[in-house]
């Protein structure tokens, strides 16, 4: 079928009008289009009737692209929910971020309205960041989370209680900087009884890394790092996701008797995201 020239310059500008309107939507309207998500999740440690609900945010990604007022209006987001507990799972900035005080008190906001704990991201510091743009040691961030008053988890563990429930926590550094050594954070803690009542969650940043956990005995694992892919296209899925294992992109999967959630995170690298809305995470352990 031959197509006259008007009716070729009208599919071309109607395809460019498209392409335009798509560009702007993926750079201006779905990045702070935030979704609250709620995730069952059954754990099989006899917690009882009421659930601990978890809000779980990752990917803040503080840069010019992702400003401070659209990272508080997440969290005004998250903590609308009523969280017993708040994990943050790294890449808190993109770059050499140098406004601490700020964003200190934007993250402050977390740690007064309930127990919050974080590990760090690839982009946080250490020897992937400064091989890139980002600072080569974890001091920056280190000072951030003080001043939020968010203790940082780093190969280690902590035990807390959750409304009255036992709860242990274990973080790890990130697996890109080298820094994912999970036996440390699970020095000292045996495997539990059929019957312990202890929810044992751990923190890291990218699901790459869950072979480190293989022989440990743990419930949850929280990550974040892919985004959920940032760019998600018809037929192709996610093809940007950072990820060697594209079963772990986002939201709840199994692995070898344990549970993996990954977040799509808040923030983006660039300022964009397509058919995949920034997350506010809020898991219900049941």
């Amino acid at each position: 079928m031959r197509l006259s020239r008007r009716q070729f310059l009208g599919a071309t500008l109607g395809g460019g009008a498209i392409g335009v309107a798509g560009a702007s939507y993926a750079r201006w309207i779905e990045p702070g289009w935030f979704e609250v998500t709620h995730t069952a999740v059954k754990t099989g440690r006899g917690v009882g009737r009421d659930k601990v609900r978890v809000l779980h945010l990752s990917d803040l990604h503080a840069s010019e692209v992702v400003p401070l007022p659209m990272i508080a209006r997440a969290f005004a987001l998250g903590l609308a929910e009523r969280p017993d507990l708040v994990l943050l799972t790294g890449d808190f900035w993109t770059d050499r971020y140098h406004d601490f005080t700020r964003y200190g008190d934007v993250l402050r906001q977390l740690s007064a309205a309930a127990p919050t704990y974080a590990v760090v991201g690839n982009h946080d510091g250490g020897r992937w960041a400064g091989r890139t743009t980002g600072w080569p040691t974890l001091a920056p961030i280190s000072r951030l989370l003080a001043e939020a008053r968010i203790p940082l988890l780093f190969n280690e563990s902590t035990a807390l209680d959750v409304r009255g429930r036992p709860v242990e926590l274990f973080g790890v550094g990130d697996l890109w900087a080298g820094d994912c050594h999970a036996p440390q954070a699970f020095a000292g803690h045996e495997s539990r009884s059929a019957g312990e009542r202890t929810l044992r969650l751990v923190l890291n940043h990218n699901p790459d890394a869950k072979d480190e956990f293989r022989n440990l005995d743990w419930d949850v694992m929280c990550c974040g790092h892919t985004h959920g892919g940032q760019v998600k296209l018809p037929f192709l899925g996610t093809p940007f996701a950072p990820v060697q294992d594209l079963r772990y992109v986002a939201g709840l999967n199994d692995w070898e008797g344990h549970q993996i959630f990954t977040t799509r995170g808040v923030g983006n690298l660039h300022g964009v995201r397509f058919n995949c809305r920034p997350e506010i995470s809020v898991l219900e352990l049941s």
